[in-house]
């Protein structure tokens, strides 16, 4: 197999975990360190999962799963804690498109702030790169970060009032009113992403990072609702026009958290790969800090930083080669 990083790259990457080490010890977070498998993971249908199976001549069976983020365990230690922490480790995504920006095992940057909300997290977010950036990043790379609301991004490139389609109706007329293809019994969600995915992300500024904030209410998640509007405490960061971190004012509330979880674990019964739940861990909610977190993924990250073009130059042997080498041995 070929290493795609060149020793200049390895260097670099290291001096940015130890630089994004440096900057939340240095503000008073707890670096984290927690299972990467895990027997059941936090129920969300769009992600695929990788599952394995515990195995011992004298003990049960366990089925165990590579996690899709450390999210369930951190905020665990959240519960007991109640104290700010990062975390920098290895996540896992079944099913996804292989490619320049995808990758199935990646580096996850995730950190949450007891207090915070999603402005907060992004002013957070926006130091981060400030203190990473080399001083020869590209400056699409670098602050002061834009910011566009969902519904400015919707109106700017569709012509579309996102705030008159919160019905499915109305969500998969606009879809064909656009000349997109769309089911007539499509969930809103879908509809919503085709347009977005058409249309909106593809226009999206790219002179500096983008906060693509206010993501609406009807796409499920973990994010408190912005009271009396139907969006949520949530935004996106877009560099170069690559989503490279999701962020959350956290939903605390256990009813509303148990709620996403039995709507989601149905939606999960269809999934690739289904994979057991933890049906107690809304309970942790019950005396849950208000907090924000923010998810990075730290390959793109160093991606764009160091103007790279292609995942696999940020990392060493992607994926992507192990079909070359398969093919390459079997021929």
């Amino acid at each position: 197999m070929i290493r795609t990083m060149t020793i200049e790259a390895m260097r670099a990457r290291s001096e940015l975990v130890t630089k994004t080490r440096e900057f939340f010890l240095s503000r008073g977070y707890v670096e984290t360190d927690t299972p990467l498998l895990a027997p059941w993971l936090i129920p969300e249908s769009s992600l695929e999962a990788f599952a394995t199976e515990f195995k011992h001549p004298f003990m049960e069976e366990m089925p165990l799963y590579l996690i899709p983020s450390p999210e369930l365990w951190m905020k665990k230690i959240i519960a007991d804690s109640r104290t700010n922490v990062f975390q920098l480790c290895k996540s896992f995504r079944n099913a996804e498109s292989l490619g320049r920006l995808h990758n199935p095992e990646f580096t996850m940057l995730e950190y949450y702030t007891i207090g915070g909300d999603s402005s907060s997290s992004a002013r957070l977010t926006e130091d981060l790169f400030e203190a990473l950036a080399p001083p020869d990043s590209p400056k699409e790379a670098r602050p002061p970060f834009r910011r566009m609301t969902m519904a400015e991004a919707f109106h700017a490139y569709t012509g579309l009032d996102l705030d008159s389609l919160v019905q499915e109706e109305a969500m998969i007329e606009a879809t064909r009113g656009l000349g997109l293809m769309v089911n007539s019994e499509a969930p809103w969600e879908e509809a919503f992403n085709i347009i977005f995915l058409s249309l909106v992300e593809p226009a999206l500024p790219m002179d500096r990072p983008l906060i693509l904030d206010e993501y609406p209410a009807g796409i499920e998640c973990l994010a408190r609702d912005i009271p009396g509007r139907p969006y949520k405490e949530r935004w996106e960061l877009y560099v170069r026009g690559i989503e490279v971190a999701n962020c959350f004012t956290e939903m605390v509330d256990g009813r509303a958290v148990a709620d996403y979880f039995r709507s989601q674990a149905e939606k999960k019964a269809q999934a690739l790969v289904p994979h057991v739940v933890d049906t107690r861990y809304p309970e942790i909610f019950g005396d849950f800090p208000p907090c924000s977190g923010v998810a990075i993924g730290f390959d793109r990250l160093f991606m764009v930083m160091m103007g790279m073009r292609d995942i696999g130059e940020a990392i060493n042997f992607p994926f992507s080669g192990f079909f070359k080498d398969k093919a390459k041995t079997e021929a």
